[in-house]
């Protein structure tokens, strides 16, 4: 998928000024929900004041989507920006990610295991 221009209304869950909320294709966990800029953005880097000061708010809404269907008991939220970094969709997406008691056996370190050798401190 080269950007995220052809989702469908039906599959959009809120529609704000310059995000909009969608279930995850590939989710790591129930409830992985992805926060879409409205405008083509590359990436975290390339939006717009206003739309980064939008953003808190529209993790906000996301986690209240998510907890009309599911209990987690924690939470991952990121992005991807760049290749190298692992983004293969090059239209900004933030990833909210519930998490839960017992997904992992031993969570220690979240986001530093995307590189596996540093995630344990």
């Amino acid at each position: 998928m080269k950007d995220f221009t052809t989702i469908s209304d039906d599959r959009i869950l809120y529609k704000g000024n310059y995000f909009f909320i969608i279930e995850d294709g590939f989710p790591v966990s129930p409830g992985h929900l992805l926060i879409i800029s409205n405008e083509i953005r590359k990436d975290f880097f390339e939006l717009t004041e206003e739309e980064k000061n939008n953003l808190p708010e529209m993790i906000e809404k996301a986690k209240e989507f998510i907890l009309t269907k599911y209990q987690p008991n924690a939470y991952n939220i990121g992005m991807n920006c760049g290749v190298d970094a692992g983004q293969t969709v090059f239209h900004f997406h933030c990833h909210i990610i519930p998490r839960y008691k017992g997904d992992m056996e031993n969570p220690r370190g979240g986001v530093r295991h995307v590189i596996p050798s540093k995630g344990s401190y």
